[in-house]
This record gives structure tokens, C-alpha cells and sequence, in this order.
């Protein structure tokens, strides 16, 4: 299928993207802004989504690139997956974002799908978002108002919807450093390129032989991603060793909500989780994990 027709717009500041979409609104017409395009595309396409205006951001200069700020990250929202798969800074820093955006569907999505623009489609089996969450990212929007911060915790909502108001675009990402933090983004799919049907990023600082801190996002086991709060606290002071880990894992799925669907249903969903927690964990610490089943307790 094709879209309904739509007006297009390719503004060159963030300034006149927010005059064209305050105006577009105040009119009442729906509009729709375009970042890389792999998600909005196909639904235009199938009629999912029938705006009358699409906002093109492509043509904005300052919204893409990785800075150092000291001790945080600033990641541009129209960064596209491929350059965050790729950048140094976040191998130094954040090497989870790097890790995570190294599964995002395939090349050509990858090369041009943006880091902000898989954020604010929120779809909850992608794979960007869990990550952020696990980090503590802080998202900038800019409105005509001027500009608001949000809390990664705050943002994800729910199904396909953030703290994103109307009249609002997504500049950047604000995430605290990680240098020297064993990290992995486990994902699991039936086959290659898929949806994540479960995936954890996991976040691990030892200190003195143990796990001193652990940070857990988890994707799809629920409408939005969730921090798996209580294996967290399990592994704190938990020794580098497969069956210690294993046991705190076993507290991935406590609080999810994952849905029934063709992929599993909620309860193999909550028994995968803890699996593929254990493997991110033992991965993040360097610790092997092969041989390991998904059968397996």
C-alpha cells in the first residue's frame, strides 16, 4: 500500500520544526514528525497513521552526534543506530547503547533508524529503550515554550506512548557514564532480525571479587520497559559465580506484566526472563555461559 497524501515540510531549525508543528496543531491537522523514517513509513503505509502534515527532521543540523560533557553523554536524538553501534565514546562509556543498538533489526535499518526516533515510538519489544532506562538517561524536549527534562523512569508511559506533549520534539539524550562497567545486551528471537520476544540489558560494577552494583532493563515484559528491581538488589554483593547469579536472577520477572501473543505466552515470558538475565549477568562479569538452555531453571 501506499500513504494518503500529506503535505511535507523540511525544516532547517529546531525553531522552525516548532513553528510548522505549533501552527499545524493549532489548526487542528494531524502532523507527524519524521526522523529516520522505519517505523513512521510502514505505518503510513498501511494507514496505521494518516497525517496531514510530515515534519521532516533529516535536514536539521545539531541533532545528531555523541558529545562528552564531563560526566555524562549527550547523544543527539536524530543519531542514527549504525553511528551509536559504531562510536567510540560510548565503547569508552556506555558500551550497553552500543551493544543494544549493534541488534537493532538489520544493516539498512540500522544505517537509517535513529536513536531518538526508536525512543519516542516506544514500541515495548525494541530494543533502545530498556537500555536508557537502565542507564538513567534524561530526555530534552523543546517546545516553542522553551525546553523540559524527563527522567528515562517518567518517560515510557505505555504502549507506543512517552511523556512527548504536543508541540514537543525530542532533541536529546542526556546519559550518565558507566567507564569501567561490565555491560550486555542479551536478546531473544525465534529468527534473526526479529523483535526482541524478551531481551535484558544488563549494567554490572564489581568491586573486591563481588557484584557491587547491578542495573537491569528489561524488554517486553510489559507495556513499557521495566528495571528488574528485585534481581538488582539480589546481585549487590553477590560472589562471581554462576549459581549465585542464577539464584538472583531467578527475581527477574517479579512486578512484569508481559502479554500473551503468538511469540509465548506470559508465563513462558517470565520463565525466559530469568534465563536470559542470568546469561547478560554472567556476560557483563565475564563469565561464560555456554552450554546453558533455555529449559533450564
Amino acid at each position: 500500500m501506499i500513504p494518503s497524501a500529506f503535505d511535507y515540510a523540511a525544516p532547517t531549525t529546531v525553531q522552525e520544526a516548532l513553528g510548522l508543528l505549533d501552527a499545524a496543531s493549532s489548526a487542528g491537522d494531524e502532523v507527524k514528525l519524521l526522523a529516520g523514517g522505519q517505523s513512521l513509513i510502514p505505518v503510513m503505509k498501511l494507514r496505521m497513521a494518516d497525517p496531514s502534515l510530515v515534519i521532516d527532521l533529516g535536514r536539521i543540523p545539531g541533532l545528531s552526534g555523541i558529545t562528552d560533557d564531563g560526566a555524562h553523554l549527550t547523544i543527539g536524538a536524530m543519531t542514527p543506530h549504525h553511528v551509536m553501534a559504531t562510536d567510540p565514546l560510548l565503547a569508552a562509556h556506555l558500551p550497553l547503547l552500543q551493544m543494544a543498538a549493534a541488534t537493532v533489526a538489520d544493516p539498512q535499518v540500522r544505517h537509517r533508524g535513529t536513536f531518538g526516533g526508536a525512543l519516542v515510538h516506544a514500541d515495548p519489544a525494541g530494543d533502545m529503550p530498556a537500555p536508557v532506562l537502565a542507564a538513567g538517561a534524561t530526555f530534552t524536549l523543546s517546545s516553542a515554550n522553551g525546553t523540559r527534562t524527563v527522567d528515562a523512569a517518567d518517560f515510557f508511559r505505555g504502549y507506543f506512548t512517552t511523556a512527548v506533549g504536543e508541540g514537543e520534539i525530542l532533541t536529546s539524550i542526556l546519559v550518565p557514564k558507566y567507564t569501567g562497567w561490565g555491560a550486555h545486551y542479551e536478546k531473544f528471537t525465534r529468527v534473526s532480525q526479529q523483535w526482541s520476544i524478551v531481551a535484558v540489558a544488563a549494567m554490572v560494577r564489581v568491586e573486591g571479587g563481588v557484584i557491587a552494583e547491578a542495573r537491569l532493563g528489561l524488554t517486553n515484559m510489559a507495556s513499557t520497559p521495566l528495571r528488574a528491581s528485585s534481581a538488582e538488589q539480589a546481585l549487590a554483593g553477590c560472589a562471581l559465580d554462576a549459581d549465585a547469579i542464577a539464584v538472583a536472577c531467578s527475581h527477574a520477572a517479579d512486578a512484569t506484566e508481559p502479554v500473551n501473543d503468538l511469540n509465548g505466552d506470559a508465563d513462558y515470558r517470565r520463565h525466559l526472563v530469568t534465563v536470559i538475565a542470568k546469561r547478560a549477568v554472567l556476560a557483563a562479569v565475564g563469565l561464560p555461559h555456554t552450554g546453558m538452555r533455555l529449559a533450564e531453571a
